[in-house]
């Protein structure tokens, strides 16, 4: 099962994707797929309704010839970010492993569809792409106790381009990276959320990503330095994730800022992909 919303800016509707790609309109069960939805035995009840045959199907499934596909959640309340959770990537930026995890925010409003234009700020010479295991809360995180009680708090998984301008992020940032994060259009995401239940482990899924064509990053969620686990118990430590929130688990090598690879520019086209949670496309304007 997939959860998903389709249609335009501010008037996406919820979705939900039977096993055999069946797109149905999920508005008999929640007017959106929000904190709420997910906090209220959401993903089971869309479910009930799939096996008991009583959504409609949708007649346009956001294939991109007809509906927008919108980011698979509404506006989160916040967006967490962990940096440099990959060992390669932390050598690409000079940097050893972290001892612990990095945090960072992203403005919520940086999220947009999987499919949306990104936008390259004003004055950017150094846009960057970033491809991301998401991660979705569906209940809130507080003082956590153990890795499984965390994981019992995840409902989901999506794929996150955490979009980056790293010389807003580095060299204009006074010590925050925030600056190089927060853009308009700096966070697609999608297409679709997919259930913890129905991805299994998250730390077997293959992540890549391709820019014009041309692979840039191919790796593991296995080579995370902390596990999704050891991220939402950490996190549960110093604030409380609500139901809706965003977590961004960090990037693979083969990102700009390696020196490897130019940075993204006007016309540029990005494709991203995690195994089991789908496939993303962007077009730089």
């Amino acid at each position: 099962m997939r959860l998903l919303r389709l249609g335009p800016v501010g008037a996406e509707r919820p979705c939900v994707a039977a096993d055999d790609g069946t797109v149905y309109d999920l508005s008999p069960v929640t007017a959106d797929i929000d904190g709420a939805f997910l906090a209220g035995d959401g993903i089971q009840r869309a479910r009930a309704a799939l096996a008991d045959g009583s959504l409609s199907a949708v007649d346009d499934p956001g294939d991109g010839t007809g509906l927008r596909v919108g980011a698979p959640i509404a506006r989160p309340g916040a967006v967490f970010c962990i940096g440099q959770n990959y060992a390669a990537h932390a050598a690409e930026s000079g940097s050893a492993p972290p001892e612990v995890p990095i945090i960072f925010f992203k403005h919520p409003n940086t999220v947009v569809g999987p499919y949306d234009d990104v936008l390259v700020p004003r004055g950017s010479e150094k846009t960057d792409w970033e491809v991301e295991l998401g991660v979705v809360l569906g209940r809130p995180a507080r003082y956590l106790d153990t890795v499984e009680e965390a994981l019992a708090c995840v409902a989901g998984y999506v794929v996150s381009n955490d979009v980056s301008e790293r010389a807003f992020q580095l060299e204009d940032s006074g010590g925050q990276w925030s600056k190089g994060k927060c853009c308009e259009t700096f966070n697609p995401l999608g297409p679709w959320l997919v259930p913890a239940a129905d991805v299994g482990d998250p730390q077997a899924l293959r992540l890549r990503s391709w820019v014009n064509g041309r692979p840039r990053q191919d790796s593991s969620t296995a080579d995370m330095v902390f596990g999704v686990g050891e991220l939402i118990l950490h996190l549960s430590r110093y604030l409380t994730l609500d139901p809706g929130d965003l977590v961004n688990t960090g990037t693979p090598e083969g990102v700009a800022l390696s020196g490897r690879f130019p940075y993204l520019r006007a016309g540029d086209e990005l494709e991203l992909e995690i195994e089991r949670l789908g496939r993303q496309r962007q077009r730089l304007k």
